[in-house]
């Protein structure tokens, strides 16, 4: 099974903390799964996103950063992906 969503962020965050609770509820609630990176594990991921923490992404593209809006991530997670 491919995973749809991406979480970058860091511990010790307290908005990646709200993140990963929307994103997991919404994903729970749309049968997604989702996976989590640290920003202090990759000096790459570091470099790009470090000023935006908490990335989301969705089909490895940027969706929200800072604030995820359930509504939205929901939405991209149900509409139908172009062919």
């Amino acid at each position: 099974m491919t995973v749809r969503v991406t979480l970058i962020g860091k511990p010790g965050c307290h908005l990646c903390d709200d993140a990963r609770t929307i994103v997991a509820s919404v994903c729970a609630d749309v049968g997604e799964r989702f996976e989590e990176w640290s920003i202090l594990d990759d000096p790459a991921l570091y470099d790009e996103h470090s000023e935006r923490i908490p990335v989301v992404l969705v089909d490895g593209r940027p969706h929200d950063f800072w604030r995820v809006d359930p509504v939205r991530l929901r939405t991209a997670l149900t509409t139908p992906r172009p062919s």
